[in-house]
């Protein structure tokens, strides 16, 4: 439990910024996470200052994610056996009660070491369902687009599967956010409390924040990308629910 407790509580809540003065507590957790069950480290954890010499000068919550996020990255880059516990959470995500009862699913399209999605959007297809993916405009902002085939996609910005050009802008494949009923969440880190760390653009959280509020948000990710704490801001959004290769973790 971090100092700011009071600020940033484990019931799910709406937080407000991490304090600086926990932030050395983040990093001994992390340093705690990236170890192997032998007490061998699997990297070098990063150097604790002593704490009263951690000052707002050297300790910005922009910083420490950087850093937080490089490490996650690595643990995610070097997860073994990705596309069967890939296989096994995407299998959770679609056996879950929010999933059966979704008439409208946003799915996200895998990129580098990602959860897999893309083997599993055949059986989503086949589902009777609604089935919609972002990709990224010009503006490098997230529209939503109605998937129907897996021959209207191609490699497009940043090496991701995304809509053929051609098939971008027509009226009949544009999707209001608001008439998603339920939300998978790519990320690159995680905690228990359901916060969430991305690549730090920004395109999910402009993204979430105009889906409907009640509409379900459910992480894929795997076990190595859940850390003790993440440092959160006012603006970010957290997880209903995180499904990792180990099952299912629900946001109270």
């Amino acid at each position: 439990m971090s100092c700011c407790g009071a600020q940033r509580n484990f019931a799910g809540e709406r937080v407000d910024e991490t304090c600086l003065r926990c932030i050395p507590l983040i990093f001994r957790s992390l340093a705690q996470h990236i170890e192997t069950s032998d007490g061998a480290s699997t990297l070098a954890p990063y150097q604790l200052p002593h704490p009263h010499s951690f000052t707002p000068m050297t300790a910005d919550i922009t910083s420490v994610k950087t850093q937080l996020r490089e490490q996650a990255h690595a643990l995610r880059n070097a997860q073994e056996n990705k596309d069967e516990l890939s296989k096994g959470i995407v299998d959770q995500f679609m056996a879950s009660p929010e999933y059966q009862a979704a008439k409208t699913v946003l799915f996200y399209v895998d990129v580098r070491s990602e959860v897999r999605t893309r083997h599993s959007l055949p059986a989503a297809l086949a589902s009777g369902k609604t089935i919609v993916i972002p990709w990224c405009t010009e503006s490098v902002e997230l529209a939503l687009f109605k998937l129907e085939s897996m021959d209207e996609l191609a490699v497009g910005m940043y090496k991701i599967l995304e809509p053929k050009p051609e098939l971008r802008l027509l009226p009949a494949k544009q999707v209001d956010p608001k008439n998603i009923d339920l939300v998978m969440v790519p990320g690159v880190a995680f905690d228990r409390r359901g916060a969430r760390m991305g690549h730090g653009k920004g395109y999910y959280d402009k993204l979430l924040e105009n889906v409907g509020p009640n509409t379900p948000l459910i992480a894929l990710a795997f076990e190595c990308q859940l850390f003790p704490e993440i440092p959160v801001a006012p603006h970010d959004v957290f997880m209903n629910k995180i499904i990792t290769e180990k099952g299912v973790i629900e946001r109270k």
